[in-house]
């Protein structure tokens, strides 16, 4: 794979060694891929405006793109005009949301990444058995918030394994840990083995909670990165998943990692004595950026792109069935 390189505009490595590894997988995830196509089938079906509660996938140039379409965003379910449609985001909601969007009599559209649902089906099924649920995750990150409103009185939030010498249950023997789907493998088998220290009976989740994308993501940036002078990391600030890229290429061995939402964000100087740069991009990531960046080195002479492949994903979601049910047949996916 090759990009046609433009006017070379620096002399900081000879330019014939100069390369690119593009990891594979990268990118949109299938969670990602249903929500946003959720929003763009509900604005051609119903016309717009149509809401979306909180951003759809945490990236900054699709909220934009679908905002431009006549997505509005919103903070809160009551920001929503009674009986309007709303799109519940990727990452989920509580059911005091799911109550409050009823009261509302809002049209909703839950665009929830099934396997945050998994999660949240967990969560409902240990409460009910009443233990006490450790949910490893950020403090104030939305799919936090929705699980933790799943079993209030059950869940206690895990900020890392600094927050374990905290935490406190109410029967040792009778205790279970889950975990935020976007998480850094490594930081979270971090905590757990901190929890495991302090509560040797506590049970894991019936299967892993950490999304196969992201998985798949930390691991072909963990193939590449011994072999990368600077990894660019293409994401928000607040996509979890695109900032534990950055970490988790520093960790694997690459000598410099950035994040940045767009090849303006990156900055010349990174390049400095740069022979290979690593290059991926977080779940909620649209191709078009991680081409403009590709095209940005390569008008820098790093034109020579090596793709490093480590999975191939193939899983789909169908879209929400209460907006199947309204499209035209031949718009149905």
């Amino acid at each position: 794979m090759s990009v046609s390189p433009g006017p070379d505009t620096t002399t900081t490595a000879d330019t014939a060694s100069r390369r690119v590894l593009l990891a594979k997988p990268r990118g949109y995830c299938a969670g990602v891929d249903r929500a946003v196509v959720a929003v763009e089938k509900a604005l051609e079906t119903y016309g717009p405006p149509v809401y979306v509660r909180k951003e759809i996938v945490h990236n900054r140039h699709v909220v934009s793109t679908l905002a431009q379409r006549g997505a509005v965003f919103v903070e809160r379910t009551d920001e929503v005009p009674e009986g309007a449609i709303v799109v519940f985001s990727a990452h989920g909601v509580s059911p005091a949301v799911h109550t409050e969007a009823r009261e509302r009599e809002l049209r909703t559209i839950d665009a929830t990444c099934p396997l945050v649902t998994k999660v949240h089906q967990e969560a409902k099924r240990f409460a009910r058995e009443d233990y006490d649920i450790l949910l490893i995750g950020h403090e104030g990150h939305e799919e936090v918030e929705g699980t933790s409103g799943e079993a209030p009185e059950n869940i206690q939030v895990v900020d890392g394994p600094g927050a374990v010498a905290a935490v406190e249950v109410r029967d040792p023997e009778k205790v279970i840990w889950l975990s935020q789907t976007t998480l850094s493998v490594d930081e979270t088998m971090q905590t757990v083995s901190a929890l495991r220290e302090r509560f040797p009976a506590i049970t894991d989740p019936p299967s892993d909670d950490i999304c196969y994308a992201t998985q798949n993501r930390q691991v072909a940036v963990k193939a590449m990165a011994p072999q990368c002078d600077l990894v660019v990391v293409v994401g928000s600030t607040n996509s979890s998943n695109s900032v534990r890229l950055v970490e988790v290429a520093l960790q694997a061995g690459a000598r410099d990692a950035h994040l940045v939402d767009h090849a303006g964000e990156i900055d010349e100087a990174w390049l400095e004595g740069v022979t290979t740069v690593g290059v991926t991009s977080g779940a909620s990531v649209p191709e078009i950026l991680v081409g403009d960046v590709l095209h940005w080195l390569a008008d820098r002479g790093y034109g020579e792109v090596e793709e490093i492949t480590t999975a191939n994903e193939k899983l789909t979601f169908s879209l929400p069935r209460e907006l199947k049910r309204d499209m035209r047949p031949d718009a149905v996916r």
